[in-house]
C-alpha cells in the first residue's frame, strides 16, 4: 500500500474506536490529520534531578531501574507496577545528590502489566518525564512518559541486541521528552495525546511511504502493544510508556531497520526519528517556490512536522506563520480567480437611465452622498458586457432599499428583468407593497410581481407566468425564485437582500438559469469588518453606506443588570409611558417556551456562549468541571406572562411572534403591533431583519449577555426608524469582569456597526460573526484571522496577482491549482452563507 495525503487513517491504525472518535472530529484521511491543528503549544519541560523536584510541577529526569515490583490491588480489580529508579548519574551532573523515586503505574490488563514489567526490567536505562506528586513522605511520578535507551556498557549492550529501544541516547532521549507539545481540540472520546499520537504515526507513515513503513501490525508482541501511547505530557511517536488509557491499545508502525536514523550499537533497534526530506516528497508544496523564499516560510512538510511535532517554540511558530500565509494565498487566488472568470462571462448591458432618473427626481428627499455615490458605481457597473458582483454593505435605515430599486429601475429600463430575493414572505410582502407605492408615485407603469411559497396556487401560477413571459419589470421573491418554476428568460439583475440568510448554492442556481448571467447586487446590513469583507466577499465590489438619512436620531442604549430590581422597574415605567404617547415597544427573547433548551433557542438567534474557561483547559478539552451552569434563556411566553402581570402594563394588550407561527398570523400580528392595537410585541429574533414600523421607539432584549454583538445591533435598528426619540435596553445576566460585560459595554458605548463587527470579530473570531458556515471543520480557513493577518491577507492578494497574471490558468503551479479547487468547491469557505 502507498501511503498517501488521501488514504483513509482506516487503513493505518487498527484501533477502530480510535477511527470513530476521529472521525467524529472530521478527521478521516491524512490530510484531514495533518490539517487538524493544534490550538497551542505547551512551554518546553525543565530538565530537574529528583531532589529538585518541585510537587506539582512537570519535569525530566534520567535514571536506572533497581528494582521493579508487581502488585495485585486488593481493595479493586487490577495489578500497581511500581520501578524504583536511580537518577545518582544524572544528579552528579547536576552537582546535586542522587536519590531513589518510585514509578507508578496502574491497570487491570495482564498483557500491558507483563509487558511494562519487562520493558522496566532492573538495571534498564530510562529517561522520565512526568509531574512529581507525594506519597508517604517520599516523591514519586504516577503514569509518567517513559522512553527506554539503549545501555552504554558493552556487558549490557550484548545482552540488549535484538531488543527495540525508544531513544539512541540519553541525550536524545532528554531532548525528545523536554521539548514543547502540542495541544490539541479533544473530547470525551479521544484525548489531544491520542491525537498527537495518531498525527505523528501519519507523519512516520507517508515518510516511510511503503507497506513496511506504513503497515500497522497487529503481530507485534507485548514489547510494543503500548508503543502508540502517549505520555503525561503528549507523545513523541515512539515506544514511550505511558498511561494506559480506557481505549484499546493499538500496536505500532513496524518500521524497517534500514529506515532507522539510528546511531545505537549494531543489532539494537531504535525508534527512528521522522525524515524531513522523505516527508517532503510525500507532501508536495502548495505555495509558489517565488513565494516561498520571498517571504521566507517552510516548507509544507517542513511546517506539518513543526507544528505537529515541535522542537522548539520558535519553530511551532515559524510553522504556524507558513500554513497561515498558505491559506493566505490560497484563499486570495482562488477569489482572484473567480473574479477574473465572472468577468469572461455575457450579461445584458444596462445603458438606459431614464426611469432611474425620473424616479430620484420624484423622491421627497435628498439622497444622501453615499447613497448617490453608491448608485453612480452600479450604474457604471451595469452598463459594462460582463456581470456586476457588488456588496452593499448599510447600516440599519441607511437607505440600502432606495439604491437596489434604482438599480432595477435602470435594468427594466433597458427592457430587461429584474429581481430582488428577500429572506421572508413577511419582507418580501413588505419589499413589494413599498416598491409598488414608491414606482407609482414616481409616475412610472411597471409592473410589481410577487412570488412566494405561501401565495395560492392560482396566484402562485400568475405570478410565475409574468415572470416566464419576460416582459420587462421587478419581481419581488422569497425562496421560491430558486425553485425550478421560476424562470425569468431576461433577467438582468438579481439583488439578494440580506446575503447571509442564503446559500451560496442557491445564489449561484438563481444567476445560472438564463443564456447570460445577470448583474448581481448583494446586501446586508450585518456589519462586516472592512478586512473580513475583503477576505471573505474578495470576488465582490465592495460598496459601504454609513450615512443615515436626515431626521434619524441616535439610539440611547442602556446594560441593564436583571438583578437590580429598581432599575427593572424604573424601565418598564418608562416603556408604559411610550406606549401612552403613542409609540411601541419589542421585548425580544431567545427562546419560545420555558421547555424549550438553549441548544433549540440557539437555532432561532445567534447566540454567544462565554467559553466556562477562557484561557482553555489545558487538556484541549474546552473548560472547566467546576464551572458554574448558565441560568436557562428567558422565553417569549414566560416573559409575556410576567409582563402581563405588571402594574406598570395594567390594561395594555401584548402579542407574541415566534418563527413558529404561521405566516397568516405573522401578518396579523404585525399589522396589529403596526396599529397599535397591540402596543407591545413580545417575540424572538424573527424581527431581526426588515420589520419596519416607525411607531416603535424601544425594544428590550433579554439575555442580551447569550446574543452576538451583531445581532444585537440588528435588533436595536428596529427602533427608531420613525424620526423619534428611541431606547434600547440590554438586560444581562453577566458575570462582573467578564468576556460578556466587555462586549455589551462595545455595543453600549458605539452605534457604528463597523466598529462593532471589528470588536465582535476579535473577541469571537470570523466565524461567528460571518454564520455558521464559517466555523468548525467546515471552514475552509482554519488558521487564519482576518483581522490580526489583514496584512498578511492583502501581501497574499498583491503575490497571487502577479503569480496570475504571469500564469491565469496556473498550468505551471499544480499543487496551488489543486488547492483553489479545493477551497473553492461550495465556497463556504470566502462567502457568507448558512
Amino acid at each position: 500500500m502507498t501511503v498517501s495525503l488521501t488514504t483513509p487513517l482506516a487503513k493505518l491504525l487498527t484501533n477502530r474506536r480510535r477511527i470513530s472518535a476521529l472521525k467524529g472530529l472530521g478527521v478521516v484521511t491524512c490530510a484531514d490529520a495533518l490539517t487538524y491543528y493544534p490550538f497551542r503549544v505547551t512551554d518546553p519541560v525543565p530538565l530537574r534531578a529528583v531532589r529538585e523536584g518541585r510537587i506539582g510541577e512537570p519535569m525530566a529526569f534520567a535514571g536506572v531501574v533497581r528494582d521493579v515490583r508487581v502488585m495485585q490491588m486488593n481493595a479493586r480489580r487490577g495489578y500497581r507496577v511500581q520501578a524504583m529508579v536511580d537518577d545518582s548519574a544524572f544528579a552528579a551532573q547536576r552537582h546535586v545528590p542522587g536519590s531513589v523515586t518510585a514509578l507508578v503505574f496502574f491497570s487491570y490488563k495482564q498483557q500491558y502489566v507483563n509487558w511494562l514489567s519487562a520493558r522496566l526490567h532492573a538495571g534498564a536505562s530510562v529517561v522520565v518525564c512526568g509531574t512529581p506528586s507525594e506519597y508517604d513522605g517520599m516523591p514519586q511520578f504516577t503514569h509518567p512518559e517513559v522512553l527506554t535507551v539503549p545501555p552504554t556498557s558493552t556487558a549490557s549492550q550484548e545482552s540488549a541486541r535484538g531488543l527495540r529501544f525508544d531513544a539512541d541516547s540519553i541525550d536524545d532521549a532528554l531532548r525528545r521528552v523536554c521539548r514543547p507539545r502540542p495541544v490539541y481540540h479533544a473530547n470525551s472520546r479521544i484525548s489531544s495525546e491520542h491525537i498527537h499520537d495518531s498525527i505523528v504515526t501519519v507523519l512516520r507513515a507517508l515518510a516511510a511511504g511503503d507497506d513496511d513503513g506504513a503497515e500497522l501490525s497487529t503481530a507485534q508482541s507485548g514489547e510494543t502493544a503500548q508503543s502508540t501511547q502517549s505520555g503525561t505530557h503528549g507523545t513523541t511517536g515512539t515506544t514511550a510508556i505511558s498511561p494506559e488509557r480506557a481505549e484499546p491499545q493499538e500496536s505500532a508502525p513496524s518500521l524497517s531497520r534500514t529506515s532507522s536514523l539510528s546511531s545505537a550499537p549494531d543489532g539494537i533497534e531504535t525508534s527512528p526519528k521522522i525524515p524531513t526530506a522523505a516527508l517532503c516528497r510525500a507532501i508536495p508544496d502548495i505555495l509558489p517556490e517565488s513565494v516561498r523564499e520571498a517571504c521566507g516560510l517552510m516548507h509544507r512538510a517542513e511546517a506539518f512536522l513543526a507544528i505537529h511535532e515541535p522542537d522548539s517554540v520558535d519553530s511551532f511558530r515559524q510553522a504556524l506563520h507558513t500554513l497561515r500565509y498558505e491559506e493566505a494565498f490560497i484563499s486570495q487566488t482562488a477569489v482572484l480567480q473567480e473574479r477574473e472568470q465572472a468577468r469572461k462571462a455575457e450579461t445584458f448591458p444596462c445603458t438606459d437611465g431614464d426611469m432611474r432618473e425620473t424616479f430620484i427626481d420624484s423622491l421627497p428627499f435628498t439622497l444622501t452622498g453615499g447613497q448617490a455615490s453608491v448608485i453612480d458605481d452600479i450604474v457604471q457597473d451595469m452598463g459594462r458586457d460582463y456581470p456586476m458582483q457588488r456588496l452593499l454593505q448599510g447600516e440599519v435605515g441607511s437607505g440600502k432599499t432606495v439604491v437596489a430599486l434604482v438599480a432595477m429601475l435602470q435594468a427594466v429600463g433597458s427592457g430587461y428583468q429584474a429581481v430582488l430575493v428577500a429572506p421572508t414572505q413577511v419582507l418580501a410582502e413588505q419589499h413589494a407593497e413599498t416598491i409598488g407605492g414608491m414606482v407609482s408615485k414616481a409616475g412610472l407603469d411597471i409592473p410589481v410581481t410577487l412570488v412566494t411559497g405561501g401565495m395560492k396556487l392560482a396566484a402562485r401560477r400568475k405570478a410565475l407566468a409574468a415572470a416566464a413571459s419576460g416582459e420587462p419589470g421587478i419581481i419581488i421573491a422569497t425562496h421560491a425564485a430558486f425553485s425550478r418554476t421560476f424562470q425569468a428568460p431576461n433577467l438582468a439583475l438579481a439583488v439578494i437582500d440580506e446575503q447571509h440568510r442564503f446559500g451560496v448554492e442557491q445564489r449561484e442556481t438563481l444567476l445560472q438559469r438564463g443564456e447570460k448571467i445577470p448583474h448581481l447586487l448583494v446586501m446586508t446590513a450585518t456589519p462586516i469588518p472592512r478586512t473580513a469583507a475583503m477576505t471573505w466577499f474578495g470576488s465582490l465590489d465592495l460598496s459601504w453606506l454609513t450615512e443615515l438619512p436626515g431626521g434619524r436620531k441616535p439610539i440611547r442604549t442602556f446594560v441593564i443588570p436583571e438583578a437590580d430590581g429598581p432599575t427593572m422597574a424604573n424601565m418598564f415605567r418608562h416603556i408604559r409611558r411610550r406606549i401612552d404617547a403613542g409609540e411601541r415597544a419589542y421585548i425580544v427573547c431567545a427562546r419560545i417556551d420555558e421547555d424549550e433548551s438553549d441548544d433549540q433557542a440557539g437555532q432561532d438567534a445567534e447566540l454567544f456562549e462565554e467559553p466556562d474557561d477562557a484561557s482553555g483547559s489545558g487538556d484541549g478539552t474546552g473548560g472547566s468541571s467546576s464551572a458554574q451552569p448558565k441560568p436557562p434563556l428567558h422565553a417569549v411566553s414566560e416573559i409575556a406572562a410576567r409582563l402581563e402581570a405588571l402594574p406598570q402594563f395594567q390594561g395594555v394588550r401584548f402579542a407574541t411572534l415566534t418563527g413558529r407561527d404561521d405566516d397568516a398570523t405573522k401578518q396579523q400580528v404585525m399589522a396589529d403591533f403596526a396599529a397599535g392595537v397591540t402596543p407591545v410585541l413580545v417575540a424572538t429574533t424573527v424581527i431581526e431583519v426588515g420589520v419596519d414600523v416607525p411607531q416603535a421607539s424601544c425594544i428590550v432584549i433579554f439575555d442580551a449577555d447569550r446574543f452576538g454583538l451583531s445581532q444585537l445591533h440588528q435588533l436595536r435598528g428596529r427602533v427608531g426608524r420613525g424620526g423619534t426619540d428611541s431606547w434600547a435596553f440590554l438586560v444581562s445576566r453577566a458575570e462582573p469582569g467578564s468576556i460578556a460585560e466587555q462586549r455589551l459595554a462595545v455595543i453600549q458605548g458605539s452605534l457604528d456597526g463597523a466598529e462593532i463587527a471589528q470588536a465582535d470579530l476579535e473577541l469571537r473570531g470570523a466565524g461567528d460573526v460571518l454564520g455558521d458556515a464559517q466555523s468548525g471543520g467546515k471552514s475552509g480557513l482554519k488558521l487564519l484571522r482576518v483581522v490580526k493577518d489583514a496584512k498578511m491577507i492583502a501581501d497574499a492578494r498583491a503575490r497571487a496577482e502577479q503569480v496570475l497574471a504571469d500564469d491565469p490558468g496556473l498550468d505551471h503551479e499544480v499543487q496551488l491549482a489543486g488547492a483553489v479547487l479545493d477551497f473553492t468547491r461550495g465556497n463556504e469557505s470566502h462567502l457568507i452563507s448558512s
